[in-house]
Formats: C-alpha cells, structure tokens, sequence
C-alpha cells in the first residue's frame, strides 16, 4: 500500500511547463502601443513607477513590460504586465498589488472586486485606491491569469493551481496592472 502510494504520489508530481507549451513570446509584441486615442510617451517623462523593487521583479518574472501612454488632453495612463513562467514555488508566486504598495510605503485607502465588460464577456478585475504621501493619489486596476485561468488569488488561484497540477501541467502566471493619477478615484477607473 505504502509503495502504490509513493507511486501514485510521483505520478501526480507536475512536469510539464505550460510556458513551453505556449511557446516563445514577447510581451512588447503582444501589447499595442497605441489604441484610441492614446500613444506610448515618447519621451518616456513620468513613466511607470513600480512599487517593486527591480531584483524582486527580476526574480519573480520571466518576463516585464511597463509603459506609459498619454492622450491629447495629457491625460496619463500607466500599464504594467508581469509575466512569470512558474508559479509553482511559492517563492516566486506573483506579488499582488495590495500586498506590494502598502510594503513600498504607499496607504491602501480601499479594494475592492469589480468587473470590466467586454465582448468575449467578463473579466473579473481588482480596484485599489493608493496614496503616497498625501500628494499622490493612484488608482490601480489589475487582473491575473494563473495557467489558463482568471484569478484573483485565494481560492481561484488553489482551484488553477490543482486543475493544472493533476494534468501534469506547472503553471504560469500573468498579472495585468493599469493605473493613473487622479485625486477622483472613479474618473481615474473610468480612463483605465
């Protein structure tokens, strides 16, 4: 009994990376840089802050795009997409926005589920209300995929995590943040 457990046990321990099962790809080539009325900054002026530090970032993800797009009333608008390609150990786990502000010294003033409608249906998505400092006001607007799935952590992400392990699968992952600047949370939520 105790050998067909140890088997079954090494049976069911995942080897297949589902990075390698999508295949190469690059971030900067997925993610437009224009769209509507808004263009990537050429001058790169008030690009994105991130309230990670670069050897965490470049620990937990394979992969990192940051941009800042204006339109042609100024208006400001920040993304980040992470993407890292295990998600097995919990070391290198995805690092959630309420988590990551608060420990850069930023107050998290309110979080809260929501969701974005669009054409292919809903996309479950997080809202944070950030300050640093009394003098910057950031919304944040963020979503996770975890293997194939949407998640937005806890249970979710257990659920993607166990779905993909008992196929034999080790998971990636991908966190989506948009933010701006604006004292008026909801007209910054609106803009993202």
């Amino acid at each position: 009994l105790m050998a067909a457990a140890a088997g079954l046990g090494q049976a069911l321990v995942p080897t297949r990376r589902m990075a390698e099962l999508r295949g190469p790809f690059k971030l900067a080539d997925l993610v437009p840089t224009q769209f509507g009325d808004w263009r990537v900054d050429p001058s790169g002026a008030a690009g994105v802050v991130n309230p990670q530090t670069e050897a965490m970032l470049k620990r937990l993800y394979s992969q990192l795009l940051e941009r800042s797009y204006v339109n042609a009333r100024g208006k400001r608008i920040m993304v980040s997409v992470a993407y890292g390609d295990d998600q097995s150990d919990n070391s290198v786990q995805m690092h959630y926005p309420e988590v990551c502000y608060p420990a850069q010294g930023f107050q998290l003033k309110g979080n809260r589920a929501d969701y974005i409608l669009l054409a292919q249906g809903e996309l479950k998505v997080r809202r944070l209300l950030t300050e640093f400092g009394r003098t910057r006001f950031e919304p944040v607007t963020y979503w996770t995929i975890i293997g194939d799935q949407q998640s937005l952590g806890g249970w979710d992400r257990k659920k993607a995590e166990l779905r993909h392990g008992l196929r034999g699968e080790i998971v990636d992952g991908l966190l989506f943040r948009v933010s701006s600047f604006d004292r008026d949370a909801e007209v910054g939520f609106r803009a993202q």
